[in-house]
């Protein structure tokens, strides 16, 4: 199905959204930041008109909408505590039109009062006389809201097509806007039933969770119009895209990766339907909603002559992501968001699952390793990195140590019994007991106590081997050692860790169990031959060695890296490296990378040194990983004597691996077979030109020229669009961004568009950068949901770090009010923005920024705030450690370089070269 011309869509979450009294006894219940346990809702029933023209009267778009919720008293109460924000109610004699009625024809409370209590976001009911526990009634109400483009609750998207404007009606539910579309008991144990009625103009398609139950024509205050409803009760469709040719990939694989799911639960899929639609404007890059997946445009569609193989991959990877939610989170829901890892983590680790099957010439599987609160405005926080990459780690190593066959049939039995209901976290764990148990599967522990030292304890652990001696130990990670854990631990931050370890290349056959702080593995005593523990990174924990088995490791790599399985080469400055800005609250991010020396683990230069083996190598994980990992050394070091040395050390390491694909390609003129190879071309290419490696920079140069030359004919592989444009636009100057600028604002594909909206940033002259960095103020120019992307874009470039940062500065009040929670990622924003903090003005000028706008608070954005001081104090401590070691090494790899150089072509060279 296409969209019609103009296209209302609702997407509906189902809205799970805790039950609980929240709060102490002393504190009046609508200033508590939880919903009672008095009431509990059944069935919504919820009509919507969104007006995509102008009111007259106010100039504002806006919607009208009637709602009539079904609940149960489950306590005596006389209080009907909803939730609801920026919703307007009619008022009739001074009062809301709001009523009470009992199911069934008895008799219900009069309405003595109502209002809305903004901190709490609810619209408070207070009646005459008690709720009756074990009866039935209906709240019944007439709103208005402004469907503005917020990107939050009921909001306008705009877009032009065939040089038409257009307008679609768009609802973004999670995690807390469903109040802001209409009053209901927003909290995740809160599931119900809901039939919803959109009015909307004849000839536009309207959309919500459920099948079509009736489409008629009418007229509605005399305005012709056309009413959809349907209904979200569990009762296939074809997927929604956008325009033809863009959309039929994700067609192509949305019916594999269903048929992956049906068979990986054991259960069917549980609605009538699955719509997927592709929005232009999008806070997320896709929402689970179930029966309408909702997704930015660069996530769905993909257009064989002008997507990359990089956005095919994002595209069958989120719709996985996305459709593994329809069981996992929509069948099946938390009670409360203080779990989602379990949900976003589960989701992550499925969906490399679901697109491998998709795609099993890609072996998707194996990239897992690379990407591995009650408050309203905290909730949002709870969903970031670590609630996706923790959570998919930790599942990935349960999944390892019960087998993979084990842990599938559990987690059939955990849905098939939770269906249409909520849970906690050890529901899982205890479904998952029982089949081991049946299985007669042998493990240290119970499951629950196994997996709940990984999940309720900060961070992660440093396994410590000694293969002089055999002694095996395990300590909590912490990236300054002298410093304390502030949240306590009923563990006493042990684990039960699983280890997989191979000795000189021979992989162990039975899996080791470390249960202590200290224990003694007498196998692991080895002589003068290597072991590597945590084979394949199946487990969520780091490993350090004595030095004599890291030098061993580091000659294995230089003589036959090949030994060493592919991923833990992928893995190998994962296990040396985490970042600065550890995390302070339950899980810490293994991409928070933290370097182990900086913790007093190993030295900079032994972490260093396992760079360079990568001049023999061209597999595309290691180099992916080593590349995630030195960012922070560029990031550090960009203001510092020894970038220049860095550059030139990594121009050297990365040259034959340009030469490799320059050769893998016939001198570029077509592209590798597989997506690993096609993904580390663009590697080879990227660095080459980043470092200075002249014929690199003279290749992208002379694209990026033949293409100005012809704009309708754009001689770029479309995987190598990225790095092209952004080493064109870096190497050129005002021409060359004003190109980019035009054919960013007619590009008609987002996946298009958006490569050259990064490559904007990449500009080194400082008058277009402040230009661009203006442009996120308007609409017109950036949309909303691209606005934090181009600051941190900018920011990320050497040139443009201090502009963003003073934009931020100058602007934050009003993009923080003005802008609001929908629009903006705030938190991404300030993480972008300080991420090359290192010195004390810095921290000072961060403080100062903390401290001005203390009183309006951060929002979501608070934990980026708490987690840019600490890691900019974590930057100026690591710089004053380690610069003049890094400084030292650089130099004296140059120089051996040059030796080098010299020895190999029989020159006589000077003592200066």
């Amino acid at each position: 199905m296409a969209l019609a011309s103009v296209a209302t869509i609702v997407a509906l979450w189902t809205i799970a959204l805790t039950g609980g009294d929240g709060g102490d006894d002393v504190t009046a219940p609508w200033d508590r930041h939880r919903l009672s346990s008095a009431l509990v809702p059944e069935r919504y029933n919820i009509s919507l008109w969104p007006r995509l023209n102008r009111d007259p009267n106010s100039g504002l778009y806006i919607f009208t909408g009637k709602s009539t919720v079904e609940f149960e008293c489950v306590k005596e109460t006389q209080l009907i505590l909803i939730h609801s924000n920026k919703l307007n109610y009619t008022v009739l004699n001074n009062t809301h039109t709001v009523r009470v009625t009992a199911t069934g024809g008895g008799s219900a409370p009069g309405v003595q009062s109502t209002w809305l209590q903004m901190d709490t976001q609810y619209l408070v009911i207070q009646l005459d006389s008690e709720l009756i526990p074990g009866q039935r009634y209906q709240l019944y109400t007439e709103f208005t809201g402004e469907l503005a483009d917020d990107l939050a609750g009921f909001y306008r998207s705009e877009y032009e097509e065939d040089g038409t404007r257009k307008i679609m009606a768009v609802s973004q539910m999670h995690p807390t806007h469903a109040r802001k579309t209409f009053p209901c008991f927003d909290e995740p144990a809160m599931k119900s039933v809901f039939y919803i009625t959109l009015t909307h103009p004849p000839g536009t398609v309207a959309l919500s969770n459920g099948m079509e139950t009736e489409i008629v024509n009418t007229t509605v205050e005399g305005v012709a119009v056309t009413q959809t409803t349907t209904h979200t009760d569990p009762y296939m469709g074809s997927p929604v895209g956008h325009r033809s040719g863009t959309r039929d990939y994700a067609l192509n694989v949305t019916g594999p990766v269903l048929d992956f799911l049906q068979s990986y639960y054991n259960i069917s899929y549980p609605l009538s339907k699955s719509d997927q639609i592709a929005i232009p404007d999008f806070y997320f890059g896709a929402m689970e909603n179930w029966g309408l997946v909702t997704y930015r445009e660069t996530n769905l569609l993909y257009d064989p002559l002008t997507s990359s193989i990089r956005n095919k991959e994002t595209t069958v990877t989120i719709i996985a992501h996305e459709l593994a939610h329809m069981w996992f989170g929509n069948l099946v829901t938390l009670r409360w968001w203080n779990e989602v890892w379990l949900n976003e983590g589960f989701a992550s680790y499925v969906s490399y699952l679901g697109a491998d099957h998709a795609e099993p010439a890609w072996n998707l599987k194996d990239l897992i390793i690379l990407t591995t609160i009650v408050r309203p405005d905290q909730i949002g926080q709870q969903f970031d990195v670590i609630s996706y990459s923790k959570g998919a780690a930790v599942l990935r190593m349960l999944s390892d140590f019960l087998s993979e066959s084990i842990f599938v049939q559990g987690l059939s039995r955990y849905l098939n019994h939770f269906a249409y209901s909520n849970t906690v976290g050890n529901d899982l764990w205890q479904q998952l007991q029982l089949v081991v148990e049946a299985n007669n599967v042998s493990l240290p522990g119970p499951v629950c106590d196994i997996m709940n030292r990984w999940v309720l304890q900060m961070g992660f652990p440093v396994v410590t081997i000694d293969t002089t001696t055999g002694a095996v130990s395990q300590k909590h990670f912490l990236l300054d050692p002298e410093s304390k854990v502030t949240v306590e631990s009923p563990y006493r931050y042990e684990w039960m860790i699983p280890v997989r370890w191979m000795k000189s290349g021979e992989v162990q056959r039975d899996r080791w169990w470390l249960m202590e702080k200290e224990a003694v593995n007498l196998e692991m005593k080895t002589g003068g031959l290597w072991i590597l523990a945590n084979v394949n990174v199946t487990g969520f924990y780091r490993v350090n060695y004595d030095l004599g088995n890291w030098e061993r490791l580091l000659t294995q790599l230089d003589s036959e890296h090949q030994v060493i399985p592919v991923i833990n080469r992928a893995s190998w400055w994962t296990m040396l490296s985490t970042w600065p800005g550890a995390s302070v609250h339950f899980q810490v991010s293994p991409n928070f990378h933290a370097w182990f020396h900086s913790a007093q683990l190993i030295s900079t230069s032994l972490a260093l040194r396992t760079t360079s083996y990568l001049l023999l190598e061209t597999e595309y994980m290691p180099w992916q990983s080593a590349l995630n990992n030195l960012q922070y050394y560029d990031l550090m070091l960009d203001r510092t004597d020894a970038y220049q040395p860095m550059q030139n050390y990594m121009r050297k390491l990365v040259t034959p691996l340009f030469l490799h694909f320059k050769n893998i390609t016939s001198n570029w003129t077509r592209v590798p077979d597989g997506l690993t190879d096609q993904y580390n071309q663009v590697n080879a290419i990227s660095m080459g030109c980043k470092t200075g490696l002249t014929e690199c920079q003279s290749l992208t140069t002379a694209w990026f020229k033949q293409w100005m030359e012809n704009p309708t004919d754009n001689p770029i592989h479309p995987n190598l669009r990225t790095t092209v444009y952004c080493s064109a636009v870096a190497a050129g100057d005002e021409a060359e961004w004003e190109f980019g600028w035009s054919q960013f604002k007619n590009a008609t594909l987002a996946s298009e568009a958006s490569k050259l909206m990064s490559a904007l940033a990449c500009t080194k002259n400082k008058q277009l950068l402040q230009r661009y960095l203006s442009h996120t103020l308007n609409p017109a120019m950036i949309r909303k949901q691209d606005a934090t992307s181009v600051i941190t874009s900018v920011a990320s470039n050497r040139e443009g770090q201090s502009l963003a940062w003073d934009f931020v500065r100058d602007q934050w009040e009003y993009m923080f009010t003005q802008y609001g929670v929908g629009s903006f990622s705030f938190a991404s924003m300030i993480s972008g923005v300080t991420a090359r903090f290192s010195t004390a003005a810095e921290l000072q000028q961060l403080e100062e920024f903390v401290k001005q706008n203390s009183a309006a608070g951060f929002g979501s954005a608070t934990l980026a705030v708490e987690q840019a001081v600490e890691r900019t104090r974590a930057n100026i401590k690591w710089l004053q450690l380690n610069q003049q070691e890094i400084l030292d090494w650089f130099n004296s790899q140059s120089r051996h370089q040059t030796q080098r150089h010299c020895a190999d072509t029989r020159l006589t060279c000077n003592k200066d070269e």
